[in-house]
């Protein structure tokens, strides 16, 4: 294993980001449903990290059927990134974001009476009509109509002027337990409602409901379109997956280290001296901390890789740094790439080992990578578009604008 990696010179801290590994997800998530269900691809919360523009960009290429978001400006940074594919936003919409929720082409999840009327008056203005999706709480108890009450908000939706109904969904809470009695109770539910609904003259061109974990382990819930998000990832949706499910994960999280220290025997490592040597140690300072997203509750429990070893996280994560033990480590010197999740050469850190460590699910530690983190994205191995803090386009000319003069 050399000190140095292939991929991220001159980052100190980066996730890269295979473009190629989402695009073979992609193609074994079409293999999962039947032929003609379309697929929402959900890019919320910067698609859960990795980059909601650049993942979008690819997606499009291959034609994906929606987008889903949880936020109007999320919706917003999509259209101005370019993106012309349907974007659903599916939190609740307010009333108040119905302008720009006709001015940017998005598609408005309505919860409320008060919303949709606001819809219907801005797409009047705007003369056009607003394309909206209701979901319906079929057990999630969280945001939603009740089922008893959905007939009566639909009959009110489809009598303002200027609203087109294109769907109607639903969300499961536990899609990825073994126990899918829940699961099924839920999309019987809602099959029934969608049929009833259907039969009193309701046009409906789409129903939804499947996540990644329905995606596999109900496909009685597939229903007109599925809305995978952690699958095309790469990243699992519950443990232990099937044998035959090939995920390919699309981040690697990396840092670098900045400074070699020796520790003799009984001293103390980082804040409130939780961790004392007790031999000769090497101590290795890496260039990430909880500011960048990597959890303070990994704090004497985590572990990391470098020159393809594992090497454990000793003392306190701080803001800006992460301390590790490299004693058993040979040669480890500045500038060594160190890896947080992923493969460094044959070794491997999965994704969801860190979050159990972090007692969260593996979604929770992407979501939070912040800004510090350059996104590196590779096709076919080699960079192909870098985003830092100061400015994102090909990697060449990013490094070559924020040189000092």
């Amino acid at each position: 294993m050399t000190a140095r990696a292939k991929n991220g010179a001159g980052l100190s801290a980066w996730a890269e980001v295979d473009l190629d590994a989402i695009r073979a997800n992609l193609s074994l998530v079409r293999g999962l449903v039947p032929s003609g269900t379309k697929v929402l691809l959900t890019v919320k919360a910067d698609a859960y990290g990795l980059g909601a523009r650049a993942v979008a960009q690819v997606a499009e290429e291959e034609r994906v059927d929606m987008f889903g978001v949880a936020t109007l400006d999320e919706g917003i940074e999509l259209r101005q990134a370019g993106i012309a594919t349907p974007i659903l936003i599916l939190s609740p919409s307010l009333a108040a974001e119905a302008d720009e929720i006709l001015h940017f082409d998005l598609r408005a999840t309505v919860g409320t009476v008060e919303a949709a009327r606001a819809l219907s008056a801005a797409a009047e203005r705007a003369g056009r009509r607003a394309v909206v999706h209701v979901e319906v709480d079929t057990g999630m108890g969280r945001a939603g109509v009740a089922e008893g009450a959905a007939r009566a908000f639909l009959e009110t939706l489809v009598d303002l002027p200027a609203i087109a109904l294109e769907g109607l969904f639903t969300h499961f809470p536990v899609s990825n337990e073994n126990d899918h009695d829940f699961t099924k109770s839920q999309t019987e539910r809602f099959s029934a409602l969608v049929t009833l609904l259907r039969a009193s003259g309701f046009t409906i061109p789409l129903t939804h409901a499947a996540n990644s974990a329905a995606l596999i382990n109900a496909p009685f819930a597939h229903f007109d379109m599925v809305r995978p998000g952690l699958l095309v990832y790469g990243f699992a949706p519950y443990t232990p997956l099937p044998s035959a499910l090939a995920l390919r994960p699309a981040m690697t999280l990396k840092t670098r280290v900045l400074q070699v220290r020796d520790f003799a025997p009984g001293e103390s490592v980082s804040y409130g001296r939780t961790f004392f040597t007790r031999k000769p140690s090497r101590i290795a300072v890496a260039g990430i901390g909880y500011g960048h997203g990597y959890s303070r509750l990994l704090s004497n429990r985590g572990a990391t890789l470098v020159r393809g070893r594992r090497a454990q996280v000793v003392g306190r994560v701080t803001m800006d740094v992460t301390m590790i033990d490299v004693t058993d480590v040979p040669d480890v010197a500045v500038g060594d790439e160190v890896v947080l999740f992923g493969k460094q050469g044959a070794a491997e850190i999965p994704l969801e080992e860190l979050a159990a460590w972090q007692e969260t699910v593996n979604y929770e530690v992407t979501c939070v990578i912040g800004r510090r983190v350059a996104r590196l994205y590779l096709r076919g191995g080699n960079e192909a578009w870098l985003r830092t803090m100061v400015g994102e386009g090909p990697p060449s000319e990013v490094r070559q604008r924020v040189k000092a003069p």
